[in-house]
């Protein structure tokens, strides 16, 4: 885990002098493993396993899909980022292989992913926060938690990676803990008969396993995190795809084993309808009503840290794109290791939704919303791994042995496979949204690309 002795030009351009900064410290390997994991599991843990319970045990045979997808996709980040070891991840893969406007569309849509996906889980985060304390009774009440919840990781963001990764490595660490002790205590309680039908709805396995895998989707977002903070990481060549597959492991890890064990705790009839799966689990285990409190505290914990790691991967992608030229000026500005423009600018974009969501009382337009961060964090999935499979077909990556050559080509299959299987996953509705927002970034494109010639030309 050392610093390369000496380090790819790029690299040193996406540090520059913030090396030098008493703030700044590049993350090392539990850092960045910690920041892939966090981003991962959010809030979605909490309630994955109600979620899923209508389609009986065969959503596990879903999950273990989704698992090996969402492994195949993080073996090609790690390929990808000991070719290309600079901050931006998809940004920077798409734009090496198919030019600047695929390069921004990667930038964009994964933009869009991270401030949308911010001010969800603080709507989320408000739900949790209202066991503790009775925010609802109050519509400012519950707005100006959900702005505090947005904010706090923010600033701690603009004080410098130094605090973010301190932050993200306590909070994910501190979120295991309740996690671990349904995931493996809950397997001592374990009772078959709990379990229910294997298939429990009226379609076919395969018609289960596909609408069980489209609720389990978004779970698996941020496997791409340690590439897209790929500069700030040190030894990146090595580090970045170590900390991608370990991380997404120990998502998986959590994951699979936490739904078992809450299947095999609670009665499926009465987990059918339950509202907090993980809470049913610990009173089932261990009788009371703490669990309630307990989860609620893990809950906040999760989305807090959740919110810290997409806060810093919102501002890193466009910082990557205007150092390019390919997004405003503005958000190549970084202080204390941290692009400060690009986390004000997502924090106050993602407040603004916030407000709008609570005020509107849409909740409709803002779970379609949700559902667009799926199909916009695929694009760059999709642009990401046609740019492995352009790489290895062109003949421009590292020169391997033919056998890890044939190996790499068959990742890049299986993780384009599983994009493609996202997007057909987000439903018609996101879809069609989030080529909304696409084409508006089109516009964004156009503008900038002039102003980028007309100075080239001057």
């Amino acid at each position: 885990m050392t610093i390369l002795a000496t380090p790819p030009p790029e690299l040193i351009a996406a540090t520059g002098a913030d090396a030098a900064d008493k703030h700044t410290r590049r993350f090392g390997l539990p850092v960045a493993t910690a920041l892939v994991m966090g981003n991962i599991i959010g809030g979605g843990i909490f309630l994955l396993p109600a979620s899923v319970a209508p389609f009986g045990t065969i959503s596990l045979v879903a999950f273990g899909v989704l698992t090996l997808g969402a492994i195949a996709l993080a073996l090609v980040f790690g390929r990808l980022a000991e070719k290309h070891p600079r901050t931006g991840g998809p940004y920077v893969y798409a734009r090496e292989a198919f030019g600047d406007f695929a390069g921004f569309l990667a930038a964009w849509s994964y933009w869009i992913t991270t401030w949308v996906s911010n001010a969800a889980l603080a709507v989320a985060a408000v739900g949790y926060l209202n066991v503790l304390l009775p925010v609802h009774g109050s519509l400012a009440a519950t707005i100006t938690a959900a702005l505090v919840l947005q904010w706090l990781p923010a600033l701690a963001n603009l004080a410098g990676t130094r605090y973010v990764g301190a932050v993200q490595l306590v909070s994910t660490v501190l979120k295991f803990a309740p996690l671990l002790l349904v995931a493996v205590g809950g397997l001592f309680f374990f009772d078959a008969s709990n379990l229910g039908p294997f298939q429990a709805s009226d379609q076919g396995p395969f018609g289960a396993i596909s609408a069980s895998a489209a609720i389990l989707l978004f779970s698996y977002l941020g496997v791409e995190s340690a590439a897209v903070s790929a500069g700030e990481v040190r030894d990146p060549r090595r580090n970045v795809g170590r900390a991608t597959i370990l991380g997404t492991l120990g998502a998986a890890f959590i994951y699979l084993l936490g739904t078992l064990a809450v299947f095999g705790t609670v009665a499926h009839d009465k987990l059918v309808g339950s509202t907090a799966p993980f809470s049913d689990a610990v009173n089932a285990m261990f009788g009371g009503s703490w669990g309630g409190t307990a989860v609620a505290c893990a809950a906040l914990v999760s989305m807090t840290g959740a919110l810290n790691g997409w806060t810093l991967l919102s501002a890193q992608t466009p910082y990557a794109a205007a150092k390019d030229g390919l997004f405003p000026a503005v958000f190549a500005t970084k202080r204390r290791g941290v692009p400060t423009v690009g986390v004000l600018v997502t924090a106050v974009l993602a407040s603004l939704l916030t407000v709008y969501n609570y005020t509107a009382g849409s909740e409709g337009v803002f779970e379609i919303l949700v559902l667009v961060t799926t199909f916009t964090a695929t694009v760059p999935y999709l642009l990401s791994t046609a740019a492995q499979i352009y790489f290895l077909a062109s003949g421009q990556s590292a020169r391997v042995s033919r056998p890890r050559l044939l190996r790499d080509a068959v990742l890049a299959a299986l993780a384009f496979g599983f994009s493609m299987w996202l997007v057909a996953g987000s439903g018609y509705a996101a879809v069609y949204q989030g080529v909304l927002f696409l084409f508006a970034g089109v516009l964004v494109y156009a503008w900038i690309a002039a102003r980028k010639t007309r100075r080239q030309a001057a």
